[in-house]
């Protein structure tokens, strides 16, 4: 639960610091690379393979940015994409414990503690305004506590393979939340690259619904 709560307490950072630099979108789709490097790991079929390809592929289109463009925010966005990949593979061994929401609370209370000289020194602002403090329990509730909990419940019902290939749908809902919230227009290029992701999406749900009707 300790390193849980660690590993989604630094994506959780990471992540924040790299999308201040980088259009959300592209920072999830590039984020991504940790997911599909943990579902490339448990790929057995044709099929799977044949739905991680076309999901990678289009993350890797809408990841569309040189590198050269903003090398610190790719620092932080690939460093948030290892704590992803640690994130499933340590998440689902908690979730197979079936403590409930117990250990995502512990774990997270245990990250917060570890991530605290990070956040702590920059606070001041936010706690001189009632405003923002409601917008950070926001924040805290809507992209954690409930979430985490969502996922822990996905983990223990299905193959941490086919979480991670699901998860490839997070970069298009990236983009179409900053569309609408931050007017960043997604490109035609941007838009091939959903339809790559929602196709291996539809390619691995197909194989599923096929295996249980079997």
């Amino acid at each position: 639960m300790a390193v849980f709560g660690i590993a989604t307490s630094l994506m959780n950072t990471f992540f924040y610091i790299a999308i201040d630099r980088l259009p959300l979108g592209k920072g999830v789709a590039i984020e991504f690379i940790g997911p599909i490097t943990v579902a490339a790991l448990r790929t057995r079929t044709r099929r799977n393979a044949l739905a991680l390809t076309s999901a990678a592929l289009g993350v890797a289109v809408l990841s569309g940015i040189e590198l050269g463009n903003e090398p610190l925010g790719l620092l932080f966005i690939f460093l948030a994409s290892a704590m992803w990949a640690a994130y499933i593979v340590i998440g689902s061994r908690v979730a197979q414990q079936d403590h409930g929401v117990a250990s995502l609370a512990i774990g997270l209370a245990i990250g917060a503690l570890v991530i605290t000289p990070i956040g702590a020194p920059g606070s001041g602002p936010a706690w001189a305004s009632p405003r923002l403090v409601l917008a950070c329990l926001a924040v805290g509730i809507l992209s954690n506590a409930i979430g985490y909990g969502i996922d822990q419940k996905i983990l223990r019902r299905i193959p941490v393979r086919r979480f991670s290939v699901l998860l490839a749908l997070l970069p298009v809902t990236a983009m179409v939340v900053g569309f609408l919230a931050l007017d960043q227009s997604p490109s035609a290029i941007d838009l091939i690259g959903i339809a790559l992701v929602l196709a291996g999406v539809a390619v691995q749900e197909r194989e599923v619904l096929e295996s249980d009707s079997a």
